[in-house]
C-alpha cells in the first residue's frame, strides 16, 4: 500500500550549508495496520509524511501510495489519502456540516453519495449534536472530529496522521486515538507519527524509531523489545538516540 525506498530530502541554509532532513528512509505500510513513526521534534517525521501527501518533493529515493508515485502522479496520490495534523485548520465561518461537505465536493463526490457518506460519518463520530455549529464556536474536540471527518469523507484507503494529538487534552486525545483505531478495523492503511511513547505502545502495529532523518529501528513492539533486550519502549528509544548521536559526534570529530 505504501512503499518508501531510500527517501532523501535536504535544504540549503545560508549559514549552515546543506541541512539533511531525510538521509535514506525506507519502510512499508499495509492495509489493516497502523504504522507508527516515533521520534523527537526534528527527527524527520513530518518531512516523510509531507512527501507522502505530495506537499514536498524528495531530493532522492522513491515513494508510492497504493501504486501511484508521489512525484510523477501526485494528483492520483491525493485521491488515495486523507491527511490530518495538529495544525489542520477549521474555517471559522463554516459549520461542521458545511466544512465536511466542502471537502467531499473537492474530491468529486456528488449530492446523494456525499450526503449518505456524511450522514454515516456524523453518526459514527458523534458529530450530529454540533453539525450546525460554526467553526469559530467549536471546542477543540469538535474541531478535531471535523478534521477527522474531512480527511476520510472520500473514503480513502490510506490515512496519514501527523502528531494529531499534539496540544489536545487527555479526553479529546483519547477520543481521537479511538477513531484512528477504528479506521484500522475498517481495513485502512494508517500512518501515525508521534513523539508520545504511550500512543505508540497502545496504538501501533509496527513502529519505526526516527532520529535526525534516519530510521534507527523498525518492527512490532515485541520485536523491538526482544531485539534490543529492553522491555521499556522509552528506555529503548533513548538508548538508540544516544547511541546514534555518539556515532555522529565521533564521525564529526574525525573529519
Amino acid at each position: 500500500m505504501i512503499h518508501v525506498r531510500q527517501l532523501t530530502k535536504h535544504y540549503d541554509d545560508l549559514t549552515r550549508g546543506k541541512c539533511i532532513a531525510l538521509g535514506g528512509v525506507s519502510f512499508d505500510a499495509i492495509p489493516g495496520q497502523i504504522y507508527g513513526i516515533l521520534g523527537p521534534n526534528g527527527a524527520g517525521k513530518t518531512t516523510v509524511l509531507r512527501i507522502l501527501s505530495t506537499v514536498l518533493r524528495p531530493n532522492g529515493g522513491t515513494a508510492s501510495v497504493n501504486g501511484y508515485d508521489v512525484v510523477t502522479q501526485p494528483s492520483l496520490v491525493r485521491h488515495q489519502i486523507g491527511f490530518m495534523s495538529a495544525n489542520t485548520a477549521v474555517y471559522d465561518r463554516m459549520t461542521a456540516w458545511e466544512m465536511v461537505e466542502y471537502f467531499g465536493r473537492l474530491y468529486g463526490l456528488q449530492d446523494e453519495p456525499l450526503r449518505g457518506r456524511m450522514e454515516n460519518l456524523f453518526t459514527r463520530l458523534q458529530m450530529n449534536e454540533f453539525r450546525d455549529v460554526l467553526g469559530a464556536k467549536m471546542s477543540t474536540g469538535m474541531k478535531q472530529k471535523v478534521s477527522v471527518a474531512r480527511a476520510i469523507v472520500h473514503d480513502p484507503p490510506v490515512l496519514i496522521f501527523d502528531e494529531a494529538t499534539s496540544g489536545l487534552d487527555v479526553l479529546v486525545a483519547r477520543a481521537l486515538l479511538k477513531s484512528v483505531a477504528e479506521l484500522r478495523e475498517h481495513g485502512k492503511c494508517v500512518v501515525f507519527s508521534t513523539h508520545i511513547m504511550r500512543e505508540a505502545e497502545k496504538l501501533c502495529d509496527r513502529i519505526a524509531i526516527m532520529h535526525r532523518g534516519h530510521i534507527l529501528a523498525e518492527g512490532t513492539l515485541e520485536e523491538l523489545c526482544d531485539r534490543h533486550e529492553e522491555r521499556d519502549l522509552e528506555e529503548l528509544f533513548f538508548r538508540l538516540i544516544l547511541h546514534h548521536d555518539e556515532i555522529l559526534d565521533l564521525e564529526g570529530s574525525r573529519q
